[in-house]
C-alpha cells in the first residue's frame, strides 16, 4: 500500500519517517519529495508498506497527528494523473 504524507517539516528525514510508520508493521520505501531545482524538500512524502492493513491502521492513528511542530496530513496514495506536457511556444 501506497500512503501519501503531507505537510511535513522541511527538516523530516526519510529515516525519521520509517521510524514512525514502522510502529505499525513493515515499511519496505520512503520518498520525501523535494524540488528539482534546489534540492529544497516540498514538505510531502510517500510510504510504501508490504501489509495494507499495517498501512490503514498507520493511516488512522497518523492523520492529524502532530510530528516536528506540523500537523500531518496522511492517506492512501492516488494514481499520479497523466497531465499533459506544456508546450512552450514563441507567440510573445
Amino acid at each position: 500500500m501506497q500512503i501519501y504524507v503531507g505537510n511535513m517539516s522541511y527538516g523530516t528525514t526519510e529515516e525519521a519517517i520509517e521510524g514512525l510508520f514502522g510502529e505499525f508493521g513493515e515499511v519496505s520505501s520512503v520518498k520525501l519529495i523535494s524540488d528539482r531545482e534546489t534540492g529544497r524538500a516540498k514538505g510531502f512524502g510517500f510510504v510504501t508498506m508490504n501489509d495494507d492493513e499495517a498501512g490503514k491502521k498507520a493511516i488512522e492513528e497518523l492523520n492529524g497527528k502532530e510530528y516536528d511542530g506540523r500537523t500531518l496530513r496522511i492517506n492512501e496514495a492516488k494514481p499520479r494523473e497523466e497531465r499533459p506536457r506544456r508546450e512552450f511556444n514563441d507567440r510573445y
